[in-house]
């Protein structure tokens, strides 16, 4: 368990599900916007290039619906780019977990994991995040950190 401080973020957002494939649809058609759009060398007051995909505004657990927000910390939402949006979100306690291997089929199977603990792992549903470092793109030996909200 770690304790994590609140961040400010600026990305691109989703309302989905995880019913039917359609968050891998949401989810993908996001990351291909952010990608060819080069979202991020338009967002201001970055704070690293970390890239963030973040679940929250969760309808009820992980079989309702939710917002995927993907985006940079930054260090102010004064200036938000036409077509882009900010978020504050609040510090609290996260379960670590890593997802290893070749992406998405990597994440896929983290979350999966994830969600077969659920009950176990006490999960308070405010939000959820992944951290896309240089450690995300490196083909079948690519990590990513996933962090989960807990009570």
């Amino acid at each position: 368990m770690i304790q994590q401080k609140g961040f400010k973020i600026i990305g691109i957002s989703v309302e989905t599900s995880n019913q039917g494939g359609e968050a891998s649809s949401a989810i993908g058609a996001l990351w291909g916007q952010f990608i060819s759009e080069n979202l991020l060398s338009k967002i201001p007051n970055q704070l690293d290039s970390d890239i963030l995909c973040i679940y929250t505004n969760y309808e009820s657990d992980y079989t309702g619906k939710y917002t995927c927000f993907l985006g940079v910390k930054v260090s102010s939402l004064e200036k938000i780019p036409e077509g882009l949006v900010g978020q504050e979100f609040e510090g609290g306690k996260f379960q670590p977990f890593l997802a290893q291997g070749e992406f998405p089929q990597a994440i896929v199977d983290t979350w999966q994991s994830i969600w077969d603990q659920d009950k176990s792992l006490n999960r308070s549903y405010t939000y959820d995040y992944e951290v896309y470092d240089d450690k995300s793109r490196q083909g079948e030996e690519s990590e990513a950190a996933i962090f989960i909200a807990i009570n």
